[in-house]
């Protein structure tokens, strides 16, 4: 078998030869710490992206199969998108700058973290109709058939290769802001539900011409992160009766075309949302972080059964540690993998505090222990 083979097998519950060893990319600034620790060449951090020739040579120094973000993602966002650029120097490296989804923010040189927002273009009916809806229309130039085509056949893949069918509400969290949408959804309902079937359609229609270009995709994906911590950014009644038929309109469209595999990306304690995917054709949960509330797979197995798979939920954390907090770690998962249909994958991106010996050692320990 090769990756791809074993990695369907897996989620579909079938007979497989060993369990792949897969990653979901590294912080630019974890590449970039490695280089100077003599690991990698430098410049990688500037050229490297998921699935890209540089993250194949850093995935096979490391001892990992590959990653598991692989997929085409047609134009489903605003396009065009706005201009960014500089609305106030603050000095001492800070900035005002409005970036391409019309979100102003604050921006710092050297900064790790995601910039605070300041304020927002999207603020009401006029703000929408203006701004934001010219920008998510469908046009046929959305999907690249050339580049979907330049992806290798099934037979020829030693992955698998997803079809990115978007977002039904994490867009529209970017725009607006959690605080924004969350009035929203109160002061104006009738512009709130608008805007949702507006992105919803724009999702639809791309999915659907990508499909359509006669590509195989293995798998269908969803982006959202829309929990924190503590639970959903938006009550999940509201987001079951808005944006729950949108998921199963895209999800019933992916089965016409054989995909029985339908992931969703969304950070944080997702547990409450769960329902609405489920129930609406999602089956795949990702990347399952285990964060302050330890997220895995088991709960939702017992509630959900074989319904729910899973990719992730591999406590990162422990590459910043020692070996012994790794082989506690991989311990952990053994419970979790003979579950099936679930593949361990660290809960997000790598990030700089991982030391390079470590992420080497949990790699071998992984084959050696699932091989």
């Amino acid at each position: 078998m090769n990756n791809r083979e074993r990695a369907l097998a897996i989620l579909r519950y079938e007979k497989y030869d060993r369990m792949p060893v897969v990653h979901f990319g590294y912080w630019n600034q974890t590449i970039a710490k490695w280089a100077d620790e003599g690991h990698i060449e430098k410049g990688l951090d500037k050229i490297w992206g998921d699935s890209n020739q540089v993250d194949n040579e850093i995935s096979a120094k490391l001892g990992f199969d590959f990653n598991w973000n692989h997929s085409y993602g047609p134009k489903t966002y605003l396009y065009p998108s706005f201009e960014s650029k500089v609305v106030e120097e603050l000095g001492n490296g800070a900035r005002k700058i409005m970036n391409g989804e019309g979100v102003i923010v604050l921006q710092k040189d050297d900064a790790g973290s995601i910039p605070a927002e300041i304020d927002h273009t999207m603020k009401d009916r006029e703000s929408w109709e203006k701004y934001y809806l010219p920008k998510l229309q469908y046009s046929e130039d959305r999907v690249d058939d050339r580049i979907i085509m330049s992806y290798p056949a099934p037979e020829d893949r030693n992955q698998p290769f997803g079809l990115f069918c978007g977002s039904l509400y994490g867009f529209i969290r970017n725009f607006v802001g959690v605080v924004g949408l969350s009035y929203l959804a109160v002061d104006d309902e009738e512009l709130y539900g608008e805007i949702i079937d507006t992105v919803a359609n724009l999702q639809y229609q791309t999915t659907k011409r990508a499909l359509e270009s006669g590509q195989k995709f293995d798998f269908g994906h969803f982006w959202e992160d829309i929990c924190f911590k503590n639970g959903p950014l938006v009550s999940p009644a509201v987001f079951d009766e808005k944006v729950g038929p949108h998921y199963k309109r895209v999800t019933d469209l992916l089965k016409q075309y054989g995909i029985d595999i339908v992931s969703l990306d969304c950070d944080g304690q997702i547990d409450a949302l769960i329902p609405t995917w489920i129930n609406n054709g999602v089956n795949t949960m990702f990347p399952i972080e285990v964060g302050t509330w330890n997220a895995n797979i088991e709960p939702w197995r017992k509630k959900y059964g074989k319904d729910l798979r899973g990719v992730g939920g591999m406590n990162k954390v422990v590459f910043s540690r020692d070996y012994q907090a790794i082989d506690e770690e991989i311990e952990r998962l053994k419970r979790l993998v003979d579950l099936g249909g679930y593949i361990p994958c660290p809960d997000h991106r790598i990030a700089p505090d991982a030391i390079w010996e470590n992420v080497q050692y949990y790699c071998d320990r992984m084959h050696r222990v699932f091989g």
